[in-house]
């Protein structure tokens, strides 16, 4: 029978993986891009979704505290964020420089369209190489939901799930609902700017802590 403890555990998971995924990132960026052009966004958003709780179920069951006993890990895992970051800040202000008509045009259709795998591919290259995903869920939102009591754990972890499913719902529809924005070229370059000045922001802030 559910009792205020559940409640607790279900509402401390989502009370914090919500605080933490509403700060705009590589993952909340390419949800942002695809949702604007309408292209499998229900997609997107069950992978992050499903990633965010897989993540943070690992970091639960023990994950954390494993990457805390073996550093070299985290080292490895902070270098190859660094290259992923880098690469992809790079690749974005490439775009904002050289292809500013990018793939939504005036009249509301699209230039090109991307197939569900080329789509999802990319998005879990974002999700999984990019360090601030292990650092939140595994380790940050994993360890407290680590001190839930027993089957409460996994009530936080259905809590952490919910807060996903809420934002990403959010963000897909406010995105859609931006395209007469998005239908200016200018507007994917700021967002290519924006994107890219991040992610090199990023990439300077995890080669600092190595």
């Amino acid at each position: 029978m559910w009792n205020a403890n559940m409640t607790a555990a279900w509402l401390a998971g989502f009370t914090v993986c919500f605080s933490l995924i509403i700060s705009i990132g590589a993952q909340n960026l390419y949800v942002l891009r695809q949702a604007v052009k309408g292209q499998h966004v229900r997609a997107c958003v069950a992978w992050c979704v499903i990633s965010d709780a897989v993540l943070i179920g690992l970091g639960v069951a023990g994950m954390a505290s494993l990457l805390a006993r073996h550093p070299d890990w985290a080292w490895w895992l902070g270098m190859g964020g660094v290259l992923f970051l880098l690469g992809y800040g790079l690749f974005a202000l490439w775009r904002m420089v050289t292809a500013p008509d990018a793939q939504v045009v005036a009249d509301g259709g699209q230039v090109a369209s991307r197939g569900l795998l080329g789509v999802i591919s990319t998005l879990a290259v974002i999700t999984l190489l990019n360090p601030h995903v292990y650092l939140d869920t595994v380790l940050l939102v994993g360890s407290i939901g680590a001190r839930q009591e027993g089957h409460l754990k996994w009530l936080f972890v259905l809590g952490a799930a919910c807060a996903s499913l809420a934002w990403f719902g959010l963000l897909s529809f406010a995105a859609q609902r931006m395209r007469s924005l998005f239908a200016r070229p200018a507007a994917w370059r700021v967002l290519d700017g924006l994107t890219g000045v991040m992610m090199l922001t990023l990439a300077w802030w995890v080669w600092q802590g190595l």
